[in-house]
Order: C-alpha cells, then structure tokens, then sequence
C-alpha cells in the first residue's frame, strides 16, 4: 500500500511539474510579446521625432524584440507538447531566456527613442 501511494504521489509530483513548465513558457511568452509591443510603440515615438537614426536605431531594436517573442511562442509551444519533462523544462528555459532578449531589446529601442528626446512609454504597455 506505501509502495502505491508513493508512485501515485511521484506521478501527480511529475504531472504538476509539466503543468508548471507550460504555465512558465506560456508567461514568458507572454511577457515577451509585451516586450515586443512596447518596442514597437518606442519605435514609433522616435519616428515621430523625425531623427532618422533613432527611428532606425529603435526599429531594429523593436525588430529583435519581436523575432524573440516569435521564439518565445515557438518555445511554449514546445513545452506544450513536448513527450518528457525534460524536455518541456528546456522548452521552458528557452522560451524565459527568449523573453529576457525581448526585454533587453525593449529597453534598446527605449533607449533609443529617448536619444531623439521622443515621447516616453510609461503605460506599461
């Protein structure tokens, strides 16, 4: 009887594990399509400055910012379906490091928008 509920409890530990790994990447996915909206808003706001090399400064950053949201979805996605947990965990891993680049690419278009002293995003959004 001790032998079963400890393989039923390492079989909900291992459920609860995947569903965590899935939850994580859906989050980081999310949190680098975030990201990668609000690059392109600073982008925008650089345009409108008119100084054409923060605008290309800012647009290359909100491009990189959505090309690692794009892997951040692909990456949740892999953990979604992925057949072990293993490799839902590195799916998971990949899709938050995916969301770090979105971010680090945000605050370059921030950063560059801000050169041309263009209007700041402070909605979060």
């Amino acid at each position: 009887m001790t032998l079963n509920k400890a393989l039923i409890a390492l079989a909900m530990g291992l459920a609860l594990a995947a569903c965590s790994n899935t939850q994580q990447a859906d989050s980081s996915a999310q949190e680098a399509a975030t990201a990668a909206n609000e690059a392109q808003e600073a982008a925008a706001n650089a345009a409108a400055t008119g100084d054409a090399m923060a605008t290309d400064a800012a647009q290359a950053a909100a491009d990189t910012a959505a090309s690692a949201a794009d892997a951040a979805a692909t990456s949740a996605d892999a953990a979604a379906a992925a057949g072990d947990m293993t490799a839902a965990d590195d799916a998971a891993d990949a899709a938050e490091n995916m969301a770090d680049s979105a971010e680090q690419a945000k605050d370059a278009a921030e950063e560059a928008a801000a050169s041309a002293d263009a209007k700041t995003n402070n909605d979060g959004q």
